[in-house]
């Protein structure tokens, strides 16, 4: 079997590390993964700057599935560690506990603010949203109106760059899931793991060399057992006849045979360049809409800012989403180096006007704004890089998924293709999403059982026992 992979991100390169396994058995006979950029590991990749090692903002690995697990630790080996986590909220110069907790949230809003927060809650429980389809009823039935308006409101509506009555809950259930109110006054009185919300995860295993080592690992592997990653390498077409892969055509125009193909680029794209795909299919795609992500770097001339891995500025008079502190990852990130390295996240979309603006208004304005919080305290700004990533997170529109069931449904008749990732599969996926897709995938090629990867991210469990990473290893939880 000859087989290509489209994308070297996580849920890619994890495909193709699977299948270069079956190169020496002779059960897979080309492997070509084909990556645009010229780095490996896509949104989680690491990249040094000012002799530091940062990541593509706060990057945390959280998984209970085994699968997943092993297949991390047999990347990683030992060469991680276990962070205590501490990501909090910004919200008019006070810090608010993420995700939220009843008693820190109340106080830190004073006195007259709590009550009018419990009675807002206490009239949702009365009188609840019936239609919860939009995140801002979701939200409300499980915090109140007045707590979604302050702790969750803003900061998604510079996110997703629509109003929350036009965001669909499905950001909301897959990311929040059933924490509500409630359940996190159950969690501060009663700890015990029967109430411990998954969002509620206070430690994770980092790699000592940055997210993307995990799969910069990966991609040694592959090429150790014969396979070929393509940097700097787009596809233009991916080639089908009669409803079956037949190969690729690659941006330099040159065409490949494949028996199969695994896509991780834009879905909007994909199916754009798929041949034989009827009109109405390509339109529905091309209504898919991706945010796009502005990264600030900044160099700080002083190690003590603030503790947390990263914060979520929800100051509506701030333009920036969310701060990550490299200086609280691991020591090995910035060695003996005397200066703290923040990113500052800006998004939009590419007819807004802050996509044109050039690097040097970006780090102005980063400066500006950072020095605003007063997270800095009395240390300076030494410098300043950009990096622009387009298309970062699919949007959960209201009414997008009545858009991308016919495409699901079109691309599930092609076969010998699969689509997986957050980009490929329009699925806003954390790492360990992406990295059971790209498992999974790799298992249909050679398995009797058909894993349906639509479901990863939604309503998909495939392990019967919990497990988590601790320091020692792999443990049952």
């Amino acid at each position: 079997m000859k087989i290509a992979v489209i994308g070297a991100g996580p849920a890619g390169i994890t495909a193709a590390y699977k299948l270069s396994a079956e190169i020496k058995s002779g059960r897979v006979s080309q492997l070509d993964v084909y990556e645009i950029s010229p780095y490996i590991g896509g949104l989680s990749k690491s990249l040094e700057m000012w002799d530091q090692t940062v990541d593509l903002g706060p990057h945390r690995f959280f998984s209970h599935d085994p699968k997943i697990n092993k297949l991390w630790l047999e990347v990683v080996g030992k060469e991680y560690d276990i962070v205590n986590r501490q990501t909090r909220i910004f919200y008019k110069n006070t810090f608010f506990d993420y995700p939220i907790q009843a008693s820190n949230a109340l106080k830190g809003l004073g006195f007259f603010e709590a009550v009018r927060c419990v009675l807002s809650y206490g009239r949702q429980v009365v009188f609840p949203y019936k239609n919860t389809d939009t995140f801002e009823s979701w939200v409300s039935n499980r915090f109140g109106k007045r707590l979604y308006q302050i702790f969750f409101k803003t900061y998604s509506e510079k996110l997703w760059g629509i109003k929350c009555d036009e965001l669909d809950s499905d950001f909301a259930s897959q990311r929040i899931k059933k924490l509500s109110l409630f359940e996190a006054i159950k969690n501060a009185l009663f700890q015990s793991k029967k109430n411990k919300h998954a969002t509620l995860v206070d430690q994770f295993a980092y790699p000592l060399r940055g997210t993307g080592s995990v799969y910069s690992n990966m991609a040694d592997k592959i090429v150790e057992n014969g396979g070929h990653i393509h940097l700097n390498t787009g596809v233009e077409k991916v080639l089908t006849s009669g409803r079956k892969i037949t190969g690729l055509e690659l941006n330099n125009g040159s065409v490949i045979e494949y028996d199969h193909v695994i896509s991780s680029m834009p879905l909007s794209i994909m199916v754009s360049r798929l041949p034989e795909t009827p009109y109405n299919i390509k339109e529905l795609a091309h209504s898919l809409k991706f945010r796009n992500t502005i990264l600030v770097y900044l160099s700080i001339d002083k190690t003590d800012l603030f503790t947390d891995q990263w914060l979520y500025i929800h100051s509506a008079d701030l333009k920036m989403g969310r701060i990550t502190n490299f200086r609280n990852w691991v020591p090995e990130l910035y060695g003996d180096k005397k200066e703290t390295i923040l990113c500052l996240e800006y998004w939009c979309n590419f007819e807004d006007p802050e996509w044109q603006l050039d690097d040097d208004a970006y780090i102005a304005l980063g400066t500006e704004e950072i020095s605003k919080t007063g997270l800095i305290s009395d240390g300076k700004v030494i410098a300043g890089k950009v990096i622009r990533i387009p298309r970062c997170y699919p949007v959960y529109f209201k009414g997008y998924k009545e858009k991308l069931k016919p495409i699901e449904e079109y691309l599930d008749t092609i076969e010998n293709l699969q689509v997986i990732g957050r980009y490929g599969a329009y699925k806003y996926n954390n790492q360990d999403h992406s990295i059971l897709m790209g498992i999974l995938a790799a298992e249909n090629l050679f398995s009797e059982s058909k894993n349906e990867l639509w479901k990863i991210n939604t309503d998909y469990e495939t392990y019967q026992e919990s497990s988590v990473i601790t320091k020692t290893g792999l443990v049952n939880s």
